[in-house]
């Protein structure tokens, strides 16, 4: 079987100069944190995941049941933190999801962050990461980490317009 190596940033961000989180566009509104809506994350990274590139790198985000297992993992996590863990929802139901946790160096760790295809290019991203970034500092974190893959260029232009710097480069090996 032959391998193939997926190029990925690991990007920080100093939480200390954060913009304003914007208003959500006309019909849309945050849903915050609680324990039973960890199927409604689960659903909405399934539909913001399953048909992306990411989905080849982790095969759990192209099968409902696999994204249901990772939330639950991501939310029992003891560095678990639910102020920058949130959903955006519309009159049609939720379409936007991030889950955060502390890593070990004590940084705040953006774990998924995703927008279903129908709502993207609205905003809705930015929105979304800013109002995680905003728990970590609320939380005292005063440094923020993700990691993205090369290839995502939406992505890393969002998350290098709002201060993350590429800090490492990894490389995911995919059967």
């Amino acid at each position: 079987m032959a391998l193939t190596y997926f190029k990925r940033f690991r990007m920080e961000a100093d939480l200390s100069q954060l913009p304003a989180v914007p208003p959500l566009p006309e019909g849309y509104f945050w849903v915050p944190w609680a324990e039973d809506l960890v199927a409604l994350h689960a659903d909405v990274h399934y539909q913001a995941f399953c048909q992306e590139l990411d989905s080849a790198l982790f095969p759990c985000f192209s099968d409902r049941y696999g994204c249901h297992l990772l939330l639950q993992e991501i939310t029992s996590r003891p560095g678990f933190v639910p102020e920058a863990t949130w959903l955006i929802a519309c009159g049609e139901g939720c379409c936007g999801t991030v889950q955060s946790i502390v890593d070990g160096q004590g940084c705040g760790s953006i774990q998924n962050l995703g927008i279903t295809p129908e709502h993207r290019r609205r905003g809705l991203g930015k929105a979304l990461l800013l109002q995680a970034l905003h728990g970590f500092k609320a939380v005292g974190l005063q440094r923020a980490c993700l990691e993205v893959t090369a290839d995502n260029e939406p992505a890393l232009r969002l998350y290098q317009r709002l201060g993350f710097r590429k800090m490492k480069t990894l490389y995911k090996a995919v059967e």
